[in-house]
């Protein structure tokens, strides 16, 4: 059961302020009452996580000046003022100097109750973010790994224990759950972050390519090879080789795979020279590889050469007490990244992240932060294409379209030229889509 939310309830007048507390109290707030304002100003300070409402018309100190320290103590503090002199040009200033509301006496129970209960959820919404940022900026040598759920607290202390030690590790876990996260902090808890931290993903590379970008050639080692090439095993020498997909990666590169690891070294293509290398492989996968039903063409003792210590990551809805506080870590960098204030989380964004299962897990919900920070969800500005039950079919393609062009604008800060090869349409097809859509690009652009 939640606590009630504290007031502090300053007035002068013994009578009124037993009566307005008496008030407070029956609609279920915690209320502490005080004839003398320094009083109360002497048991405030910035955490107080509730609501002051104070007259004006006091000795030593009125309420406005009440309100003046307060604001110096805590800006996002909410003070409401009670007054039985109705100056409206006081009030209006009031208001505009940051004081939350203005009541005049006499005022009915349910006026008071009701703007306090606002003020609260008002207060209560800054303190959870400031916790929030507080328990990010705590992380700062595991972000953007962040969590405190038992699971992910297990993983940072595994990370920990095993970094220095130079084994091998295989990585499990679905897509965006952030597999390349885990083994760059590998790599930077290590005494190898001195060496080059390389990765590669084997489902991105065509099997022509795959060797050659693995293990390096001499010129004229095939068609096309001009010049001699680095492979990215011998640059990760001294460092950490992460290798993502590698479910993906073609068998005849597994059994040269199998003898780098067995053996640390590397023939490069075009010659017969071998090279010693010194290096941890890190390698991720989407798939359960110990599964043979899933493990498809992957060579078993591949596999069991990779699986000297295999680390999972749980997906995002498995751990769901972490999705505020990575949320919270996520928009913070988005908004600094498109030079905008944090906003507000309001109640529309708060019901998504809890009721949302996260397919895309820690990816997918840090898109999610960059488009709050631009403006672009929980104001009913752009509904998502499962949000609306009675659009049509072409509707909600249309509203996916638009979504998508917006979080490849985003995701380039409005470069045209980035946005477009992202999506893979022409210059013109992009502009008339543009205007289609109503979306603007300079509402994209960095700086």
């Amino acid at each position: 059961m939640s606590q009630p939310v504290s007031v502090f309830l300053i007035d002068d007048d013994k009578d009124l302020r037993r009566a307005t507390a008496q008030t407070l109290e029956l609609a279920g707030f915690a209320v502490s009452a005080f004839a003398d304002p320094r009083e109360a100003l002497g048991e405030l300070t910035a955490a107080f996580d509730g609501v002051v409402v104070s007259d004006i018309r006091m000795p030593h100190i009125d309420g406005l000046q009440l309100f003046s320290k307060v604001k110096e103590m805590d800006a996002d503090l909410p003070v409401i003022l009670i007054t039985g002199h109705g100056d409206i040009p006081m009030a209006v200033s009031a208001i505009q100097d940051g004081v939350y509301d203005f009541i005049a006496k006499p005022f009915a129970a349910d006026r008071l109750v009701q703007s306090v209960r606002r003020a609260a959820e008002k207060r209560r919404l800054v303190m959870e973010n400031r916790a929030l940022r507080q328990a990010a900026e705590s992380a700062n040598d595991s972000l953007p790994l962040i969590g405190q759920t038992p699971a992910m607290e297990n993983l940072r202390r595994t990370l920990r224990h095993i970094a220095d030690t130079d084994v091998d590790v295989l990585v499990a876990g679905e897509t965006g759950s952030g597999k390349e996260v885990v083994a760059q902090l590998l790599h930077q808890w290590s005494r190898r972050r001195a060496g080059n931290f390389v990765a590669l993903n084997c489902g991105a590379l065509p099997e022509t390519v795959i060797e050659s970008e693995l293990f390096g050639h001499e010129a004229g080692a095939f068609t096309g090879a001009q010049k001699k090439r680095t492979g990215r095993i011998e640059h990760a020498s001294g460092g950490t080789l992460f290798l993502d997909e590698i479910e993906s990666m073609p068998v005849a590169t597994q059994v040269k795979m199998l003898r780098v690891l067995e053996m640390r070294e590397i023939t490069p293509l075009g010659t017969n020279e071998v090279r010693p290398i010194d290096l941890r492989v890190v390698a991720a996968a989407k798939i359960d590889l110990g599964d043979p039903g899933q493990r498809g063409d992957f060579r078993e003792d591949l596999y069991y050469r990779l699986n000297v210590v295999t680390l999972s990551i749980p997906p995002l809805r498995e751990r769901r007490e972490d999705i505020p506080l990575l949320f919270s870590h996520f928009l913070s960098r988005a908004a600094e990244r498109f030079r905008r204030d944090v906003p507000a989380v309001n109640e529309a964004v708060r019901r998504h992240l809890a009721g949302h299962s996260w397919p895309g897990n820690v990816r997918e919900l840090a898109h999610f932060a960059e488009r709050v920070a631009l403006g672009l969800e929980g104001n009913g500005s752009s509904a998502r294409p499962d949000e609306s039950v009675a659009a049509n079919l072409p509707e909600k393609m249309e509203r996916y379209e638009a979504a998508i062009i917006r979080e490849a604008l985003a995701e380039h800060q409005g470069d045209v030229r980035l946005t477009i090869e992202a999506l893979g349409i022409p210059r013109k097809t992009f502009y008339d889509k543009l205007q289609r859509h109503g979306i603007s690009r300079a509402d994209f652009r960095g700086g």
